[in-house]
């Protein structure tokens, strides 16, 4: 099956999705083997390799955007497409059909209101 793409900020918006699902799932994994998980360890690339403070890092970064989309789903659009798509500010606000100002606006609250939840400033 063919994936469809509407356009150009369709498909970062969907490859960041992708990539934040693909990060969150290997961080569990690497958690629950750590704890005797008993479940068999799937080989991804050299690249993906996630140290345990990486993996919890990540895992409560997930959770955090979850609770952020439930209150704001464009502040969470935006961190999730910075963070996990490594999107620069034109390419995010070319995904989200906003102005470059107003990304940047929202970005200074989502990361504020994310500093709060996490208890530390994150670097984005």
């Amino acid at each position: 099956r063919r994936a469809r793409f509407r356009d150009r900020a369709h498909f970062l918006a969907m490859a960041s999705r992708i990539m934040r699902r693909l990060l969150v799932d290997h961080a569990r994994a690497r958690r629950a083997a750590k704890r005797g998980g008993g479940a068999a360890a799937v080989e991804l690339a050299e690249a993906l390799w996630i140290s345990e403070p990486q993996a919890e890092a990540i895992t409560e970064l997930d959770e955090a955007l979850q609770r952020l989309e439930a209150i704001d789903p464009r502040q969470s659009q935006i961190l999730e497409q910075r963070y996990f798509g490594g999107l620069s500010l034109e390419e995010t606000a070319e995904a989200v059909g906003l102005s470059l100002a107003t990304v940047k606006r929202e970005l200074r609250f989502a990361r504020a209101w994310l500093a709060a939840e996490l208890g530390s400033e994150i670097s984005l």
